[in-house]
């Protein structure tokens, strides 16, 4: 799936065909800030050479990953990340799971489907009928009860990674709820069974 994730103040500000560097003019708008002050996410993949060097030519800095846009779509609709989008191409599976965390930060996205021509088939069988079609957040996870639950398994924008001590892990986690708008992050400590253990914070 391509992806574009920005925040709430960028929401109908990009659009998936639109030339980068128009792209990233408005988000730096919305922002009041340079396109040299944004910092773009993009999956270190060689299918993204072409978007890579559209946005350095642009002027915005680029932060490329060797997985997990999910975490870093999530990073893109929380201020404070220093992450202001995340663009390129990436799982639709994600994509759908992006799309209800982005719904619970009031953030904005737009996907489409890249199906390969041995999909085609599978597409019909899902009933989808238009492969061109652009999706928001609301399509893609269209409830009104949203909850969304993530916990860090490598260091990212947002969460830090698993951590291993003597006696067991320490683990960093999400749960945001679309209704009441409310984020609130976790630490958790899991011991090994039957080992004693003392706690530093």
């Amino acid at each position: 799936m391509e992806k574009i994730v920005v925040g709430p103040s960028c929401k109908d500000a990009v659009e998936l065909d639109a030339p980068v560097a128009d792209n990233l003019k408005n988000i730096a708008k919305r922002l009041d800030r340079d396109v040299e002050d944004l910092v773009v996410i993009v999956l270190d993949r060689p299918r993204h050479d072409k978007l890579i060097a559209d946005i350095r030519e642009a002027g915005a800095r680029i932060r490329l990953i060797g997985d997990g846009d999910l975490s870093a779509g999530i990073a893109a609709a929380v201020i404070g990340t220093s992450v202001h989008a995340v663009m390129g191409s990436g799982g639709a599976p994600e994509g759908v799971i992006t799309a209800a965390a982005i719904r619970c930060l009031n953030g904005y996205m737009l996907g489409r489907l890249v199906v390969k021509p041995e999909q085609e088939e599978r597409l019909a069988r899902m009933g989808i009928k238009d492969k061109n079609r652009i999706y928001e957040a609301e399509d893609l996870a269209p409830g009104k009860q949203i909850i969304f639950a993530a916990t860090g398994v490598t260091d990212g924008a947002l969460l830090k990674g698993v951590r291993f001590f003597g006696e067991g892990v320490r683990t960093s986690s999400m749960i945001m709820k679309m209704a009441s708008r409310k984020v609130r992050f976790v630490e958790g400590i899991h011991m090994e069974q039957g080992k004693e253990f003392s706690v530093r914070f």
